[in-house]
């Protein structure tokens, strides 16, 4: 049994078979199979940025069948060249929040397959490698819209899939009520965000 993360060879692909048995208490997630290890906590702003988003989006889909979810919330996406069975599922990530509209994707672990709608809010900590292979996974995972929060700059970009490639809709910054790719009567002001 893996009770610390120091016992894991960093070197070494790993399964999600291998990661549901870690019984430390660092925040990690597989990108492909490779242990990346998350900041233990994010920053008081990051979470006010959260916070004011789940604000925005809680009362819209209240009454509508999408699930909202908050990290630490485990999203299993299968390598699109290997079978989901536990043992060859080689990614997992923790985003941000996520939107999830088919309830066959929600079990007890967290989600299977890639939520309608990411939105990861960028950490000083995040490096430009971590971001460029999130942006791919998602991307290929089938990710339909994707929101990249800047908080350093108070801008969001939003990147719509689009004949399986995510394409940049806008850069929003300043006091923009930004409209949803996939739910267009949804717009998350701002304001109430930063």
């Amino acid at each position: 049994m893996i009770t610390d993360i120091n016992q894991l060879d960093l070197t070494k692909q790993y399964t999600y078979a291998d990661y549901s048995t870690w019984m430390f208490k660092d925040r990690v997630e597989l990108l492909k199979g490779w242990l990346h290890r998350m900041s233990p906590a994010p920053l008081d702003r990051h979470q006010q940025i959260v916070t004011g988003i789940m604000g925005e989006l809680l009362p819209f889909f209240k009454r509508r069948p999408c699930q909202v979810r908050t990290a630490p919330y485990d999203v299993r996406l299968p390598d699109s060249r290997k079978s989901t069975a536990d043992n060859t599922i080689f990614t997992v990530v923790q985003p941000d929040l996520c939107i999830i509209c088919d309830p066959a994707k929600i079990d007890r672990r967290g989600c299977i397959g890639a939520p309608d709608w990411i939105i990861e809010i960028l950490s000083p900590g995040n490096s430009k490698t971590e971001m460029q292979t999130k942006y791919e996974l998602y991307q290929e995972a089938g990710v339909l819209e994707y929101w990249i929060v800047q908080p350093e700059h108070e801008s969001v970009l939003v990147f719509a899939l689009q004949n399986a490639h995510f394409q940049l809709v806008k850069m929003y910054t300043g006091t923009d009520a930004i409209p949803s790719v996939l739910f267009p009567e949804l717009h998350i002001r701002l304001e109430e965000v930063f």
